[in-house]
């Protein structure tokens, strides 16, 4: 649906946090979204609180004691991310959006297929051209 951002709370004091951690990554690289699994401190958990990029990068993990997480993300990435795919490669969206079977459970009704519309084509990224990432000196000199 567009989410650019998701927010997860959640109160973890099980040893089970390392999983958890896993599935916040898990989650934001396919929804190519940033991801924020915000766990409670002391009695009301264990810590560990994480941040994600869309790419399913952690941009901060957060000890076991009470603090603050003063981070800026650019949800430009989000946007580029979705257009380019996962390091310039996967593009999960899309290919849910294109795909040629059909599960009945996600409807193909014009209201939820609306935002998967607006991505662009599918389309199999050539070296470095649409990632936008910039030549490497050895191959502006080639």
């Amino acid at each position: 649906m567009g989410a650019e951002v998701i927010l997860h709370p959640l109160l973890t004091g099980t040893i089970d946090r390392d999983v958890e951690l896993s599935i916040a990554r898990a989650t934001a690289a396919p929804q190519q979204c940033f991801m924020f699994d915000i766990n409670g401190s002391g009695d009301g958990g264990n810590g560990r609180s994480i941040i994600v990029g869309p790419y399913g990068d952690v941009l901060h993990e957060a000890g076991r004691s009470e603090e603050m997480i003063p981070i800026e993300i650019d949800l430009d990435r989000v946007r580029r991310s979705r257009e380019v795919g996962l390091r310039g490669l996967g593009q999960p969206l899309k290919s849910f959006r294109d795909r040629t079977i059909r599960f009945p459970i996600y409807g193909d009704g014009a209201d939820k297929r609306s935002y998967l519309d607006n991505l662009g084509p599918l389309e199999k990224p050539q070296r470095r051209s649409s990632a936008g990432l910039s030549p490497t000196h050895e191959e502006n000199e080639a």
